[in-house]
């Protein structure tokens, strides 16, 4: 890769900031699709956020940020314009300085989501789904379900984490009920992890897979190189279960798009096969 004086400058937010892939990944498709930008890390404290935010993006070839735990609630306030999954969610993982000097957001981990489920063939349209986590990475999943028509969504998280959410929610769900719940996943379609549980091998499992439908979907969104203790269970006990990487797969095209590179988006797109080698080669 070449840096030049008119490189595009990209920054991803993270503490830490050391575990990301988004750097390697966009890189390698910078270089690729014969663009002249380039994705940096950036190790910033939760409390410095916004001032590094306003800072780094006056710089008038510094054309946007990537966001990742803990930043993405963080830079609500200083933006102009959200989309509605940002809104709905209170987070966002994508920030870009319009022309006129405003700063937009978006959040792409839910349609993520929701687009790696038609990959894995799983139609929501009538059923029901369990989602266990309503935090950040939880509420952008909760926020996306609202538009593939499922019959019910249930919600469930320590303390009031879940009925705020389910209650943040349902004047926008249409005919989905949307419900805090406990975390049982018996007669559950579709049943998410979004906690941080499983990153520890001491961890307990986030909910009884022995209560799960034979024919449910399981997905884990935790980014593991191999299976985690959740995965394995269901494995043993029969139940199909999917990773998160297919997640982050699925939201390489948005992140392109939304920084205005729609050519290279398109192409993506078109074949995202190239993706998923590189993030399974990391």
């Amino acid at each position: 890769m070449q840096i030049s004086g008119s490189t595009r400058v990209f920054m991803v937010l993270g503490d830490p900031v050391s575990q990301v892939q988004a750097p390697r990944l966009f890189n390698a498709l910078f270089e690729r699709h014969g663009l002249d930008a380039v994705l940096v890390p950036a190790h910033v404290r939760l409390e410095d956020s916004a001032a590094f935010a306003r800072g780094v993006l006056s710089a008038r070839n510094v054309d946007g940020l990537w966001l990742t735990i803990p930043h993405k609630p963080a830079l609500l306030p200083l933006l102009s314009r959200c989309d509605r999954d940002g809104r709905l969610a209170q987070a966002v993982n994508a920030v870009r300085r319009s022309e006129d000097g405003s700063l937009e957001g978006a959040l792409f981990d839910g349609r993520g989501f929701t687009k790696a489920l038609a990959h894995f063939g799983f139609d929501a349209r009538g059923r029901r789904a369990l989602l266990v986590g309503a935090g950040g990475a939880g509420a952008a999943i909760a926020a996306a379900l609202l538009d593939t028509g499922l019959h019910t969504l249930a919600l469930h998280d320590l303390g009031d984490r879940a009925q705020l959410l389910a209650q943040r929610l349902q004047p926008h769900a249409g005919a989905t009920a949307v419900v805090a719940a406990g975390n049982d996943p018996a007669g559950y379609d579709l049943v998410i992890h979004a906690t941080p549980l499983g990153l520890r091998p001491t961890d307990p499992l986030p909910f009884d897979v022995q209560r799960l439908r034979a024919d449910a979907l399981v997905v884990d969104i935790l980014m593991k190189p191999c299976d985690t203790p959740l995965m394995a269970a269901c494995r043993t006990r029969g139940v199909r279960v999917e990773p998160g990487f297919e997640m982050l797969v699925q939201q390489v095209p948005d992140y392109l798009s939304f920084f205005g590179m729609h050519a290279a988006a398109q192409a993506v797109q078109a074949d995202l096969s190239g993706v998923r080698a590189l993030i399974h080669a990391g």
